[in-house]
């Protein structure tokens, strides 16, 4: 063997010796808690329903009333689960998730002008009620800062695009509500309603 290639063997021994354990993911940095707080919500059904319902609620109500709910919902998810982690509190059921749904499907079918205040109040509650859901999901481990602002960032992203995909659609300014993008809103509003229904269904025959 020439000197070359043993120095090569010697040199590649010597590397696996070295071998240690790999932190190559961001799990290791802690912001697995960050992706984690903003990823939960988006792949549980009431969240997912909740958060798109909403957002279509105040698009259809046009950019000066739905505008607040950017501020507002990320407000309440944060409040609700700073309460439901401070005071091991359950603001959930999956009958309150499924009555939830059903009044956010039906105000979007009844397409009802509702006001800044009542909608931002709406907003709020339903964001410490899902909130304080998410928080279901926390470790004694978990970085329950990153975990918030996943989730806050998470809830801010959603409404904002929601909101703004239904008000492109809906033209809530110009176009009546007797528009036909005006009832496909509300038909959308009927689907969510029915959702809740199956799954108000649901819970009470479990």
């Amino acid at each position: 063997m020439s000197p070359f290639r043993r120095t090569a063997l010697l040199a590649s021994v010597l590397l696996l010796t070295q071998v240690g354990i790999a932190d190559a993911h961001i799990v290791s940095a802690r912001l697995g808690d960050f992706y984690a707080g903003a990823l939960h919500p988006l792949l549980t059904l009431q969240d997912v329903v909740v958060w798109v319902a909403l957002g279509l609620l105040a698009g259809s109500l046009g950019a000066a009333s739905g505008r607040w709910l950017v501020v507002v919902f990320p407000l309440g998810l944060c409040t609700g689960l700073a309460l439901a982690v401070g005071s091991a509190l359950t603001l959930v059921s999956p009958l309150i998730d499924a009555a939830t749904i059903l009044v956010l499907g039906l105000l979007l079918a009844a397409a009802l002008r509702i006001p800044v205040t009542l909608l931002s109040v709406i907003a709020f509650v339903l964001g410490v009620m899902r909130g304080a859901a998410n928080a279901g999901e926390l470790m004694p481990q978990t970085d329950r800062l990153l975990y918030a602002a996943g989730l806050a960032i998470a809830g801010y992203v959603t409404i904002t695009l929601v909101m703004a995909l239904a008000l492109t659609f809906r033209r809530p300014e110009t176009e009546p509500v007797s528009s036909w993008r005006g009832i496909a809103v509300r038909a959308a509003g009927g689907w969510v309603a029915a959702v809740g229904l199956m799954m108000a269904g649901l819970s009470l025959a479990s």
